[in-house]
């Protein structure tokens, strides 16, 4: 699995002024990546605001996306829900061609059970022939994946490979850490606590500001991965004052103002999300200088 450890990160989808999907801005984005050492992509995560998106944009966007790696990079397909049999029905009807491995968020309003949480991605992994990520963030989901859960369905499901974890809770993750089968990969769903994560054991992340500075947090992650803590405490800590305004209007707002700095797309959102405030922008402006 050492295709999705390193750094992933959510791509963004650009969006044109009206509010059409923006090709020109998503090619530039995906060289970006690449030109940066970003070592995979992911697509058709909440960063890249798939809630919004149609069934027709999203495969169009992912076909745009593949066409433009041309196979340059690792590609990881988001395909989640809280619709458990019409996320197995999508997964069974899926042209997987071009991809390496499925991200899956835990269901979100339902708030079921642990044993519902299980038996959820039972039935996801009894019929995806690609490996799977489950991607555990209950800031979103209000429903969070206990320890023992993810470790339950790491042991009993070849193909569940990975973790993406964004609960923040240092214990629970720390649990994992421990008594994770030996291939059994965590990686960090929080770009500010992916550092300590590392050191902890985990072995990589799928980030957002990845994308706007791929090779300053790429750097991060392989000098932490590789044990150098002096270097990768010192780049780590020279990009954390992005951490607190990228994230304070919601995600991707803040990302999408910092490409926008870059010149590599707008920062136009989908309603309900609604672009950066000028106090965010300003920000931000400030710490790209």
């Amino acid at each position: 699995m050492d295709k999705i450890k390193g750094t992933g990160v959510a791509l963004i989808t650009p969006f044109n002024e009206d509010l059409t999907v923006d090709y020109i801005g998503l090619e530039k984005l995906i060289n970006h990546q690449i030109e940066g050492g970003i070592d995979y992509l992911v697509l058709m995560g909440t960063t890249g605001e798939s809630a919004v998106l149609s069934k027709k944009e999203k495969i169009e966007v992912v076909d745009f996306c593949k066409k433009i790696n041309n196979g340059r990079l690792p590609v990881v397909l988001g395909i989640g829900g809280n619709n458990t049999l019409q996320i197995v029905d999508e997964i069974t009807t899926a042209d997987f061609t071009g991809i390496d491995a499925i991200l899956s968020v835990s269901p979100a309003y339902n708030k079921p059970s642990q044993e519902g949480i299980y038996q959820h991605y039972k039935m996801i992994a009894e019929v995806c022939a690609l490996p799977i990520i489950v991607y555990n963030v209950p800031g979103r989901t209000a429903s969070n994946i206990s320890a023992e859960t993810t470790l339950r369905l790491a042991n009993d499901f070849e193909n569940i490979v990975a973790v993406k974890e964004a609960s923040g809770d240092m214990d629970q993750i720390m649990k994992i850490l421990k008594d994770k089968p030996a291939d059994f990969v965590v990686l960090s769903g929080d770009d500010g606590l992916t550092l300590p994560m590392i050191h902890m054991g985990a072995e990589g992340v799928i980030s957002v500001i990845g994308q706007s500075h791929p090779k300053e947090y790429s750097d991060v992650v392989s000098f932490g991965m590789a044990g150098n803590k002096q270097i990768a405490n010192q780049l780590h800590y020279e990009l954390y004052d992005f951490y607190g305004p990228l994230y304070a209007e919601g995600n991707p707002v803040g990302v999408k103002a910092c490409l926008e700095l870059l010149g590599i797309c707008k920062s136009v959102v989908r309603p309900p999300l609604v672009a950066a405030s000028d106090a965010i922008k300003n920000e931000l402006k400030s710490l790209m200088k």
